[in-house]
């Protein structure tokens, strides 16, 4: 009866160091200039983590006369290697591992341990990434290798809009010498992340536009500027439909009511030039006074 409570004790504990330790992980823009405590709550984040998947990732480890709690990281990741040589078949148990030598700089070992992760769970696009990641930090030169690009290919067509993936596989464009094809990969992230982010993003967006011979992009709509009602969206033209385009083409953006008579309600017409385009449709681009958007 001891053993069971001291059991519960120590698990309760640890649960709630993990929380905390979380908690005070998320907060870490607010201390950039402090590199020293962020890396001593990542590497307590990953020993708690250790301690938490020791306690309870087999039935085994619930027996305390079985269990040794780990008094180190170094002694947690031993138990953890050691646990995953008795049972090899535990993805998260891989992950965990691969956090750990991160942690500790073992970034070749880092990299095997999420590729184990990543061949027991080929469609689960944040695996992937991690071991996208971890295979290109374990490299001297940084870059995605061929079996990287598979990952972040697998990954997006998994989950298609998984930002890392997209991120990742816009730079391993990028290093393939294909500015172009990193451009057009990350640009879709600009609808899904902050304002803040975006910011950063149009400047990599542009770099690479640049770097492909291509116009940067048109500049964000401000909110000022915006219409009330207005449906803004960006056309572009596929690479291989650009060099058909003649010359002096219009392009036309119409809306139209979903499930609506054919009538537009708004219609843009301009030059079919410097693709992409940011097109603002709005009641004052309806054909008719009485189909408003």
């Amino acid at each position: 009866m001891v053993s069971s409570v001291s059991t519960s004790i120590v698990f309760v504990t640890a649960a709630i160091a993990l929380a905390l330790l979380v908690a005070m992980l998320v907060l870490r823009p607010l201390w950039k200039t402090t590199r020293g405590p962020a890396l001593a709550l990542g590497t307590g984040v990953v020993v708690m983590a250790g301690l938490l998947y020791l306690l309870v990732g087999t039935p085994a480890a619930l027996d305390p006369d079985t269990r040794q709690p780990p008094d180190s990281i170094a002694d947690a990741i031993a138990q953890l290697e050691a646990e995953l040589e008795r049972s090899p078949q535990q993805a998260e148990g891989w992950r965990l591992l691969g956090r750990a030598y991160g942690a500790q700089g073992r970034v070749a070992e880092a990299a095997d341990a999420f590729a184990q992760a990543a061949r027991l769970l080929p469609d689960d696009p944040d695996v992937l990434v991690e071991a996208a990641e971890a295979s290109a930090v374990a490299r001297n030169d940084r870059m995605l290798d061929a079996q990287s690009v598979a990952w972040l290919d697998h990954a997006l067509a998994v989950a298609p809009s998984h930002q890392r993936a997209r991120w990742f596989r816009g730079i391993a464009y990028r290093q393939a010498g294909d500015p172009a094809a990193a451009a057009r990969t990350w640009e879709p992230l600009l609808t899904m992340v902050d304002e803040s982010t975006a910011a950063g993003l149009r400047e990599q967006i542009d770099i690479a536009r640049s770097e492909a011979g291509l116009p940067g992009l048109p500049p964000p709509a401000s909110t000022a500027d915006a219409v009330a009602g207005a449906v803004i969206v960006t056309v572009d033209i596929a690479p291989g439909l650009a060099d058909r385009v003649p010359a002096g083409a219009t392009l036309y953006v119409i809306a139209r009511q979903a499930g609506g008579p054919p009538m537009p309600v708004a219609v843009e017409r301009l030059p079919a030039t410097g693709f992409p385009v940011e097109v603002t449709l709005d009641d004052s681009d309806s054909p008719m006074p009485t189909a408003r958007l």
